[in-house]
């Protein structure tokens, strides 16, 4: 999942990157309105969750919220913010704020209220993917593969394996280009090296290896990849 996150303040963005990154969400952070605006306007689709301070240099958070539901977007917004007043919350509520956390919060609490999101807005953020033997589960970010004996194993990956077979199991049967998982799965502005893309697919296939199923996502030569549906 692809959260955009805003927030001028250097300390408290790195520290919620971080967080964010050790649970397996890819995070574009802009830290001023304008920056965050750039980002809305390259791709709004691409992200699951918005995660937006009140006040920020150039462009407020209050008026890129309102700039997102202008154009019909569903995107759940969490708010972020040292205004505490009742009157300050119906404001950002008001704009089109889905939820709000009033600074200084813990991190655990910013995770929770996440997950919470996810569970208002299954349409756009579903609790569960099942594809197969394989499922994915939001509630606790694990992968699981149910072997013949219907137990379930729980799948050991770095961020980016399971980032990558996340992508795969929402786009199950399909061809997918390296251009395109580039564009989902690493952050903007910070190019990967070439064979990134490859290399990680590699690292993927060895984990799946022991449970019988590296051969599930095929190369198409000068096309991309697919993941083949297996049961």
């Amino acid at each position: 999942m692809r959260i955009l996150l805003v927030e001028d303040e250097t300390d408290l963005g790195n520290a919620i990157k971080r967080a964010l990154i050790q649970h397996n969400y890819i995070v574009d952070w802009a830290k001023d309105g304008e920056e965050a605006n750039d980002f809305i306007e390259m791709g709004l689709n691409l992200y699951t969750i918005g995660i937006f301070d009140w006040l920020l240099p150039k462009i407020s958070g209050i008026d890129l919220v309102k700039k997102i539901r202008q154009q019909n977007s569903s995107l759940p917004i969490l708010m972020l913010t040292a205004k505490d007043r009742e009157e300050d919350k119906v404001i950002g509520l008001d704009a089109g704020a889905d939820d709000y956390l009033v600074k200084p919060f813990g991190m655990a609490e910013l995770l929770a209220r996440l997950r919470a999101l996810q569970r208002r807005f299954p349409i756009i953020n579903p609790q569960k993917i099942i594809v197969g033997n394989i499922t994915l589960d939001y509630s606790n970010y694990k992968i699981y593969f149910q072997e013949k004996t219907g137990h379930n194993k729980d799948l050991c990956l770095t961020n980016k394996e399971f980032q990558l077979l996340e992508y795969f199991l929402k786009h199950p049967n399909q061809i997918v280009t390296r251009d395109q998982l580039l564009a989902q799965l690493w952050e903007w502005g910070n190019e990967p090296m070439s064979n990134v893309v490859a290399a990680q697919i590699r690292l993927l296939r060895r984990k799946l290896e022991p449970l019988g199923i590296d051969n599930c996502i095929e190369t198409v030569y000068g096309l991309g990849y697919r993941f083949v549906v297996t049961n």
